[in-house]
């Protein structure tokens, strides 16, 4: 799979999970240490922990330390790689859904 796919495929498969879907929630109202996530989440350190990789691997999420503590802030330029991803793939969406249509038997 080539790079640009591969990064694709990671971003899409990052956001294909109730729990970081919930986490880029409150990410989206400003930075969050992790023990906040923990507490609005109800979630476990180690669970969140996993999550967080996966959005950081993906690219959505950036991660600072300060001191003991880590807190994390959406990589805004990832939702618009999304974004374009996306737009990439409508033409060729359109051609296979003509195509289908046109093949379908009565």
């Amino acid at each position: 799979m080539p790079a640009p796919a591969a990064s694709t495929a990671a971003l899409f498969h990052a956001l294909a999970d109730p729990m970081r879907i919930e986490v880029l929630e409150l990410l989206a109202n400003g930075e969050r240490c992790v023990c906040d996530l923990m507490e609005d989440l109800s979630v476990a350190q180690s669970r969140l922990s996993w999550h967080l990789k996966t959005l950081k691997e993906a690219g959505l999420v950036t991660d600072r330390r300060e001191g003991r503590w880590s807190y994390y802030t959406l990589e805004r330029t990832a939702f618009e790689r999304a974004e374009k991803a996306l737009s990439a793939l409508k033409p060729r969406a359109r051609r296979l859904a003509i195509r289908t249509a046109d093949a379908c038997c009565e």
